[in-house]
């Protein structure tokens, strides 16, 4: 599966357009993590308890993109895009999105 962020891939050309398509994934740190990372920025620096955490929930939120996208039959999404905010005070959420579509190579 093909994931862009441009609105076109290279070499190729969209023939059918699927809809949109997205991957949501809500994550929270455990409390020693949370202590851990409360620890560190005092500080300073990078805090890793926490970029590890939305790196791994980004990825996990394109795996869930891919497999919708799949299920709707797309060979790419194009136009990815992440989205993320806070539920709460303990809760990350990220959003993957973007738009499926069918390609095929250019003539």
């Amino acid at each position: 599966m093909i994931i862009a962020t441009t609105e076109n891939v290279a070499g190729r050309e969209v023939t059918e357009c699927l809809g949109q398509v997205f991957g949501v994934v809500v994550r929270s740190r455990g409390l020693g993590g949370n202590i851990i990372a409360g620890l560190r920025s005092i500080v300073g620096g990078e805090i890793k308890e926490y970029s590890a955490l939305v790196e791994d929930t980004r990825r996990h939120a394109i795996d869930r993109l891919v497999m919708n996208a799949s299920l709707m039959g797309a060979d790419a999404v194009v136009m990815m895009r992440f989205d993320s905010g806070s539920i709460g005070q303990t809760m990350n959420e990220v959003v993957a999105y973007g738009t499926a579509v069918k390609l095929k190579p250019l003539e």
